[in-house]
């Protein structure tokens, strides 16, 4: 199964996340299948980028997004 997850990247004490189309079986920061976005938390707004028409591709062919990953989607207007 193909999932849309998110991908820690950064420092300690500083997680920059990258948001990634990769299988489930995958480990959390193995080799993704596409990169879709990214996530910096650490900000102040949070930075958050997506690129909607990826998103919805692979949301469109059965990629399952986690809880974190769905309420990102939500925030930058892909999913509903």
């Amino acid at each position: 199964m193909v999932k849309i997850r998110l991908k820690r990247m950064g420092m300690k004490k500083a997680p920059f996340y990258r948001i990634v189309v990769i299988d489930s079986r995958d480990a959390r920061d193995g080799r993704p299948i596409e990169e879709i976005g990214y996530f910096n938390p650490m900000t102040e707004p949070a930075d958050l980028k997506v690129d909607p028409e990826r998103a919805q591709y692979w949301l469109g062919v059965g990629a399952q997004p986690t809880q974190t990953v769905k309420t990102l989607l939500r925030k930058a207007g892909v999913a509903k």
